[in-house]
């Protein structure tokens, strides 16, 4: 398995254009893309830090995972994003080593990364994802 960089820090708002407004405003960042992704019930948009990126979450249903989320803990850190080369490999090493997966599979998600999520009970409390580009292709 190889982790490549952060892909991006998953930040669960209740209201976007607010939290956009404090990003642009305040930190001086530029949303650069604004996106819905239906079957997770969530609205993004995205800021470039260096190589990684922030990615505020608002729910588009109360009971989509963020909204759930913020029900149950408020706004804040919702996961944190790796991007790794071949995601199905490293999705099978993980499980290997005793990770329990939220997705067996990958999945395509916002800004069309294919992804897959490790349950936060095996990974000390952190809702960790894994991304990787289309174009990559596992071996």
């Amino acid at each position: 398995m190889k982790i490549t960089h952060i892909e991006h820090i998953g930040i669960a708002v209740k209201n976007l254009q607010e939290s956009i407004e404090f990003y642009e405003k305040v930190l001086n960042l530029k949303c650069y893309k604004i996106e819905e992704v239906e079957d997770q019930k969530v609205k993004t948009a995205f800021f470039q830090v260096g190589q990684t990126k922030i990615e505020l979450l608002e729910s588009t249903s109360p009971d989509g995972p963020i909204g759930k989320f913020i029900e149950k803990k408020g706004e804040g850190i919702h996961h944190l994003a790796f991007a790794v080369e071949g995601l199905e490999k490293s999705l099978e090493f993980v499980s290997s080593k005793g990770v329990q997966l939220i997705d067996s599979k990958p999945r395509l998600g916002a800004e069309g990364l294919n992804i897959a999520f490790l349950h936060p009970k095996s990974t000390y409390g952190v809702l960790t994802e894994f991304c990787e580009k289309p174009s990559n292709t596992e071996n």
